[in-house]
């Protein structure tokens, strides 16, 4: 079991609190007496389409995938964006009035700190630090957001795929010193984060391996040669 997930509730408030500093004590105090952790399973949901928001999220370990299913019944899902630990997520829809326009689930074995979202409200309205926290979160979200859009709807599927690859190498780390991307993705997954039928991706990524771009073993992608894939992907 790794370090983090053995951190102690206590520890995980800190965490969180130093974020958002500077809180005081009595807010500090709130947010641990209102502050749960809870584990999910690979695969399990997290929450759901149209589900009411209740909590703030908050990753402790592992990661969570974000998606929105296909606009009619068999059409692909898109999955949006995963969110890694340390990371915020599950609470724009509050804030919004709205209820939520995507599902999550657990990417792999995930714990998670919930914050029920009408004491993040409260706080936010008490301390300006934890509501330009929140302001600054959402408008990076944003910003990544409209220019995922733009790229996956007018590169082509090279284009679209390296982009892909490359942006899991940056955002999520590497599991070793080769550069292998640190998320073992699906096929399916894969697609569904470039915009792309599973075919396509299929026979895409054999390209890149042909090439000797990637290396591929079962899941595990190792990129060998990140500048000329960071040309096509700025070629589209």
């Amino acid at each position: 079991m790794s370090q983090t997930k053995n951190l102690k509730k206590s520890e995980i408030v800190a965490e969180i609190a130093e974020m958002w500093a500077p809180l005081s004590d009595k807010q500090i105090s709130d947010l641990s007496k209102n502050l749960t952790i809870k584990q999910y399973k690979k695969g399990e949901l997290i929450y759901s389409d149209h589900g009411t928001p209740t909590t703030m999220m908050y990753i402790i370990s592992g990661k969570a995938k974000i998606y929105k299913d296909g606009v009619t019944a068999g059409s692909r899902r898109q999955i949006l964006r995963i969110v890694k630990p340390k990371e915020f997520f599950a609470f724009r829809a509050f804030f919004a009035n709205e209820h939520y326009k995507t599902n999550s689930i657990a990417f792999e074995p995930t714990v998670i700190a919930q914050i029920p979202l009408p004491f993040v409200e409260t706080l936010a309205s008490e301390n300006t630090s934890v509501a330009m926290f929140i302001l600054r979160h959402l408008a990076k979200i944003l910003g990544g957001s409209d220019e995922r859009i733009v790229n996956l709807t007018q590169k082509h599927i090279r284009g679209r795929l390296a982009e892909t690859l490359l942006m899991l190498k940056d955002e999520y780390g590497t599991e070793s010193t080769k550069g292998a991307v640190c998320l073992s993705m699906s096929r399916e997954d894969l697609a569904c984060f470039s915009n792309m039928t599973t075919s396509n991706a299929i026979r895409t990524l054999s390209a890149f391996a042909s090439e000797k771009l990637v290396d591929i073993d079962r899941r595990k992608i190792t990129i060998l040669k990140e500048t000329e894939l960071a040309n096509i992907s700025k070629m589209g």
